[in-house]
Parts: structure tokens; sequence; C-alpha cells
């Protein structure tokens, strides 16, 4: 024998009919934490911060940085990085 039940209900019924604890303050502060990381993520990754976050290490760094975009393009010229 084979039984349907249908149950039509909002999800805060759902979770107070199962005996779960609504945690509806716990994500809004969550995300609200997440936005604000990224938010504070995406500032650090302006190109000015960039910038100066290189030009704080010196010529090195930039140097370094410069040998990875080369070898990057050379690399996306060839088909891709292959292991040797």
């Amino acid at each position: 024998m084979k039984m349907t039940v249908e149950v039509d209900c909002t999800p805060a019924e759902a979770r107070a009919f199962l005996g779960l604890p609504d945690v509806t303050d716990l994500n809004d502060r969550l995300v609200k934490e997440m936005q604000s990381r990224m938010e504070a993520n995406m500032a650090m990754a302006s190109p000015d911060e960039l910038v100066k976050a290189w030009t704080a290490f010196g010529v090195g760094a930039q140097e370094q940085f410069r040998k990875l975009m080369t070898a990057a393009a050379e690399g996306a010229m060839s088909g891709g990085a292959r292991p040797k």
C-alpha cells in the first residue's frame, strides 16, 4: 500500500511542527557580517590599494609580479601550463 500526504505550510510552521529552532536572527547577523567582510575585501582589491601594497615592498615585489604576469601570458599563448 502506498500513501501520499501533502502538507501546505510555511517554512516557519514546518520548523515549529518539527521542533526545530528559529534561526532567522542568527542568519540575519551572519549575512550582515558576511556583507561587511566582502565589502572590506573588495576595497582591498581596488587597483589603488593593490599598487600601494606592491610599492610598499619595493622593486623586488614589482619584478616578481612582472615575472608572474609574463609567465602567465606565455602559458596562455602556448596553450596552458603543462606538468613536467
